[in-house]
């Protein structure tokens, strides 16, 4: 989830968060540049929320706020005041003057119409100016809803293509979208491990040692999720299986038929180029490109850490695999979509979305 607000509206709740949880971000993004640069990084909000007030209030807000500057917490003379008089006498003005305020608010709604181009299928206003239990209420009830798929049949369907082609970044974006299950096979099989269910015990072992894991586990798993109620209601992207025409013909034995197929194309080059390029921070964990996303500072530049995965003979052994055996499977899929992934994401998703709405074939 994300939250979007002008300032002091009142955002200040926090929700614990992790990869089974969920998230919430808030602050961030600030302008339509920045929204992009989330989607392209793959983060992609299920909610949207935007708390708004008049300007008038969040300006009046902002004059009664107080904060103690020995624990930072903020107060307010108003809606908040301290019951401890000795929090009462250490309490200091915000360096924000209503001169300020008002910059950060016009900033704000001239950036916002940009924002909301981007979450406008996601995004629900809630007025700030009404009781906290009332907003955290409304804003709690569309969080826990479900987006109704916007497809114009329940979409099942296969990304195929070779590393570093953009099918996580795409199956995103769709999925996104179309309120559409996303599917990675490898994530799947991680969190199998993670929640220590009986087939994670099975795969354990061939991932710890870096070994593929057998098919016939594999089907397991993915037949479960697959199966699962809301992918046989909204709908489903999968991307990292099959792998080769074996794999395809389990899933169809599976009766896990889909109905759009898309093969990502990319020159070697342009593979090696994203790929063999990008580097870890581990510090922060903050991913970037030598090229198109190079760090900040020298010092982060300095630490920066390579994927052994994105080695250019790993990288080479990775995109022979796949040539190895995408004919066959192009063969199979003979109904397919060849995607030219040589090119900004954006000229893609339009691609891939008008091949969405054709009749089935």
């Amino acid at each position: 989830m994300l939250y979007l607000q002008q300032s002091s509206c009142g955002k200040g709740w926090r929700f614990a968060a992790s990869d089974h949880r969920g998230w919430i971000l808030e602050g961030f993004p600030e302008n339509q540049e920045q929204a992009r640069l989330l989607q392209s990084s793959g983060i992609i909000p299920r909610h949207v929320v935007v708390l708004y007030a008049a300007d008038t209030v969040l300006i009046e807000r902002n004059s009664g706020k107080r904060l103690d500057p020995l624990t930072e917490e903020v107060y307010h003379t108003t809606f908040d005041w301290p019951s401890d008089v000795r929090i009462q006498q250490r309490l200091v003005e915000p360096d924000l003057s209503e001169e300020e305020m008002s910059k950060q608010l016009l900033e704000y709604h001239r950036n916002f119409p940009g924002v909301f181009q981007i979450y406008q299928k996601i995004l629900r206003s809630i007025n700030a100016d009404q009781p906290c239990v009332d907003v955290l209420s409304q804003a709690l009830t569309y969080v826990q809803t479900q987006h109704r798929s916007a497809a114009p049949f329940t979409p099942r369907m296969l990304f195929c293509g070779p590393p570093g082609s953009g099918k996580s970044l795409q199956a995103a974006l769709i999925a996104q979208k179309y309120g559409i299950v996303n599917i990675c096979c490898g994530q799947l099989l991680k969190e199998a491990v993670a929640d220590k269910t009986k087939l994670g015990e099975l795969v354990k072992p061939y991932i710890d040692s870096g070994y593929p894991v057998p098919d016939n586990i594999v089907m397991k798993i993915l037949e479960k999720r697959l199966n699962a109620p809301d992918c046989m209601t909204k709908g489903w992207v999968l991307r990292g299986f099959p792998r080769d025409i074996e794999q395809g013909e389990r899933l169809q034995k599976a009766c896990i038929i889909p109905n759009r197929v898309f093969f990502f194309n990319l020159p070697y080059e342009s593979i090696i180029e994203r790929l063999s390029q990008r580097r870890i921070d581990p510090v922060t964990g903050e991913r970037y490109h030598m090229t198109l996303r190079p760090a900040p500072t020298p010092k982060i530049q300095a630490r920066l850490k390579q994927n052994p995965k994105d080695k250019e003979e790993s990288i080479e052994k990775r995109v022979d695999f796949y040539h190895r055996n995408a004919k066959e499977l192009e063969e199979f899929y003979e109904d397919a979509f060849y995607v030219n992934a040589d090119q900004d994401p954006y000229p893609i998703f339009e691609f891939i979305e008008s091949c969405i709405i054709k009749p089935l074939p």
